[in-house]
């Protein structure tokens, strides 16, 4: 499911003046180069010399040909929102290039990302990548005329704050460009070798708008793949996918071993794979959700009421790590396999949806520092010392460099019994888990070799001692990895260059360093500081009567849902930035969740309903409009209330004369001709106008009515009251935020929603009808989360979490509620 922010429109307060009226303004806002509020600074770029056809896109066909010579190059690491940008350009490569997306009739828009080209050798740290995002016919261009790895001078750009900074690493900064300023000059990636990069200077009319040669073919790639949503059964197929689930090789009743996995695609739709080999290495090598998979020559197979890939003969899997910036390497036991640059960016734009996706859960992996009593989790850790328990059990000795909450079990086995040392531990075995595994995957374990980098799967924390002392109660912690494959329990020995070991390594490493030094002990061994110490510095506060003892987030992962939580955390970050777009329209009956609409469609809807019809109304009025022969007509019923609270029918008005005539009244219903008799506009638009709020129905539940001129039942003057008349079930105003909390043990996306009111002090209906109010709001995120702040500078945040499972993808959700700011309510 798209999250609501990822589609938000800007919703603006309406300030008339006069007969003028301001309107929505994401067309204006992008023409100025301003997306999302943010501020921008255009550069412009002269006309070029020589060139009969202007064009905002010019294809350098001559490699020699150099650009103009006004243009002041600006390296990428430089490049600042405060930067002097006139006549200046950024030269670089394109390494990715996006689909062109149609907002409109004749609006288009794109995203690439370019590198600093490599010819620049003085250059600041910094990122050497930045986004490039293009609209209008200068972004279908760039589509049809721009590939990857061709090399681009951009010129009349924008700058602006890139609000994904934080997730892909890139320049904290993009650039826009749009309308005549912006110029895009390409020099194509030569074949096969590579030619002399251009430098700044004249240019010739060897630049043409269009490139003037036929491009050579492109080779038809050996391979096609499929997307999940289009397969069918009795296909054999090439599909990549991210993993959602997954277990390890397990021994069939035959010679085969079996591994079950679950992938989707940028599709949405799941599928569900099976590989039978009787040879472990040709399994998938998969070591955490989220991985990418590429399968060759699956078949695809019916399965009770859903189909499922199943692995024929000759198929080859290659597998990648799906963590964003991390070296794109095939994992496979085979020395011959097909992979292409084409591959290259299938696996990265995998890469990039499945970073955005809810509907992929996190993999549970969490260090032992951050381990609760009777938990699941995942542990990556290297194996110290194993030994033989009996004939279903070995025992596992294991650390990963923090040091557990609770005490550790302690097994004593005869050093001639171990295999391995536990030297290199100094004594300190309050760092050493023992993990005992059981039945199928002894096997397993009894493979393993002392030193090596393990990740064990829905490993099982519990309680448990050997001879407590006569009235001690408390239990030690031990591990047992059960039987059975349920959850994907297993193990799987991790490559020494695995990404997921640079962290584990620095700790082994610092401990290893210097074995008596207690202080460094305490640095990567002590879990983090108590949540609950400095409560006096959070700027929230708790409203619940729960009696609970606050929590890490990794525990709160961990936990099954449904559960309750006391946590305090600090607030690294919140979608959407903008309070205007956290606004939604929410239906209590259905649930559905709708944005607010766009101006520009409710003023559509008016203008299709100009017209009059009859009808016996104790009074009906005309006024004049600012256009010449148009009239507005305003029905009163015959039952009306009188007064300031009267019924108020209003008919042909546009929706800036509403919104005038509306000022100072208390109901006012906009209605149109219907076959002769009078109902309501398309609920698109408001159905009721009260003073500045608007208030919206819901399609789905309403049972429209004609509106009757004897109005009897409409003499309750709310909006429930009025709504019942008319047929309308009415939205609510909602705020909607997604925030992203982090405490040291690890982070954990947060809704605000239904209790979002109580924690803003401020109704969502009255900030949607005041800007003021909105900018409040504004203010307390600021306070939150301070811009341009590092993270150890912000507020710590006393908050009551829930976590609970929606219906339809059973993902995991969390959400605050019995939380408010501390400090004053608003008198806005």
């Amino acid at each position: 499911m798209t999250e609501p922010w990822q589609v938000a429109k800007r919703k603006r307060v309406f300030e008339p003046s006069g007969s003028c009226f301001r309107r929505a303004a994401t067309r204006e806002s992008r023409a100025s180069g301003n997306i999302l509020g943010a501020r921008c600074y255009r550069t412009t770029a002269a006309p070029l010399s020589g060139v009969t056809a202007v064009m905002p896109v010019h294809v350098v066909t001559d490699p020699t040909t150099l650009v103009p010579p006004h243009l002041q190059r600006l390296p990428i690491p430089d490049l600042t929102r405060s930067s002097t940008t006139t006549d200046t350009c950024v030269k670089g490569q394109v390494v990715q290039k996006c689909s062109l997306v149609a907002l409109e009739d004749d609006d288009y828009l794109l995203r690439t990302v370019i590198q600093e080209h490599e010819d620049h050798q003085t250059l600041l740290p910094g990122p050497k990548s930045i986004i490039a995002i293009l609209f209008g016919p200068l972004a279908k261009d760039f589509s049809q005329a721009v590939n990857q790895g061709d090399l681009l001078v951009l010129a009349g750009f924008t700058v602006s704050r890139s609000p994904t900074a934080k997730k892909d690493g890139l320049h904290p900064c993009n650039l826009q460009l749009d309308g005549g300023e912006a110029h895009v000059y390409v020099y194509p990636a030569p074949a096969p070798a590579p030619a002399p990069a251009p430098a700044l200077g004249p240019i010739t009319s060897t630049i043409s708008a269009r490139p003037t040669a036929p491009k050579a073919k492109t080779p038809k790639p050996k391979y096609t793949y499929v997307a999940l949503k289009d397969l069918k059964a009795g296909m054999v197929v090439n599909v990549y996918g991210v993993v959602t689930f997954f277990k390890q090789p397990f021994q069939t009743k035959g010679t085969d071993y079996c591994s079950t996995l679950k992938i989707t695609d940028q599709s949405n739709v799941k599928l569900g794979c099976t590989v039978f080999s009787d040879k472990l290495e040709d399994h998938p090598q998969i070591y955490k959700i989220g991985d990418i998979i590429r399968f060759h020559r699956v078949k695809i197979k019916p399965f009770n009421d859903s189909i499922n890939a199943l692995t024929t003969l000759g198929f080859s899997i290659l597998t990648f790590d799906g963590a964003m910036g991390s070296p794109i390497v095939p994992r496979t036991s085979s020395s011959k396999f097909h992979f292409t640059d084409e591959d290259k960016r299938t696996v990265e734009r995998l890469r990039a949806w499945a970073t955005s996706q809810s509907a992929i859960p996190p993999a549970p992996a969490v260090p032992l520092s951050s381990v609760r009593p009777k938990t699941f989790f995942d542990l990556t850790c290297q194996l110290l010392a194993k030994s033989v328990m009996d004939s279903t059990c070995t025992l596992l000795k294991v650390w990963d460099g923090t040091m557990c909450a609770n005490p550790l079990l302690n097994l004593f086995v005869q050093p001639e019994a171990l295999e391995g040392s536990m030297a290199i531990t100094g004594g300190r075995d309050n760092l050493v888990a023992n993990v005992l595994v059981y039945d199928n995957h002894v096997e397993v374990a009894q493979g393993l070799k002392p030193g090596s980098y393990l990740r064990i799967y829905n490993l099982h924390a519990l309680t448990q001692s050997t001879d407590p002392p006569p009235g001690d109660g408390a239990g030690h912690l031990a591990f047992h990895l059960h039987g059975g494959t349920a959850y994907g329990r297993g193990i799987r020995v991790l490559p020494d260059d695995s990404p997921d070991l640079q962290e584990l390594k620095r700790s082994l490493d610092s401990l290893q360093r210097d074995p008596n030094d207690s202080s460094l002990v305490e640095v990567w061994c002590t879990p983090p500081q108590s949540p609950e110490a400095e409560t006096e510095h959070s700027v929230t506060e708790r409203t619940c009567d729960h009696a609970l003892r606050c929590v890490t987030l990794a525990y709160v992962k961990e936990a099954t849902p449904p559960g309750v939580f006391h946590v305090r955390a600090q607030l690294r970050s919140y979608q959407p930035e903008r309070i205007h777009q956290a606004l939604k329209l929410h239906c209590p009956k259905c649930r559905e969740l709708q944005e607010v609409p766009d101006e520009v469609a409710i003023a559509s809807l008016f203008q299709q309903g100009m017209g009059h019809c009859s009808g016996a109304w104790a009074h009906t009025g005309y006024l004049d409009s600012d256009v010449p022969g148009r009239g507005i007509s305003v029905h009163l019923p015959n039952s009306a209330v009188r007064g300031e609270d009267q019924l108020v029918f209003v008919e042909g008005a546009t929706l800036g004369e509403m919104y005038l005539m509306s000022r100072g009244q208390r109901n006012m219903v906009p209605v149109r001709s219907s076959d002769g008799r009078m109902t309501l506009l398309d609920l698109s638009a408001p159905f009721l106008f009260q003073d500045l709020k608007q208030h919206y129905g819901c399609k789905r539940c309403s049972q429209v009515k004609y509106v009757d001129p004897d109005a009897e039942g409409t003499r309750q003057m709310d909006v429930s009251g009025i709504a019942e008349a008319l047929g309308v079930s009415p939205l609510q105003y909602v705020f909607l935020m997604k925030l992203e909390l982090e405490d040291g043990s690890g982070s954990l996306d947060a809704l605000l929603w239904n209790d979002a009111e109580g924690f803003f002090r401020a109704p969502a209906s009255d900030a949607a009808a005041n800007q003021e109010l909105q900018d409040w709001v504004q203010q307390t995120m600021d306070k939150l989360c301070p811009p341009g702040g590092s993270l150890e500078e912000r507020p710590w945040l006393d908050l009551c979490l829930r976590s609970y499972t929606t219906e339809e993808t059973e993902t995991v959700c969390y959400q605050i509620f019995d939380t408010v700011t501390r400090g004053p309510t608003s008198d806005v």
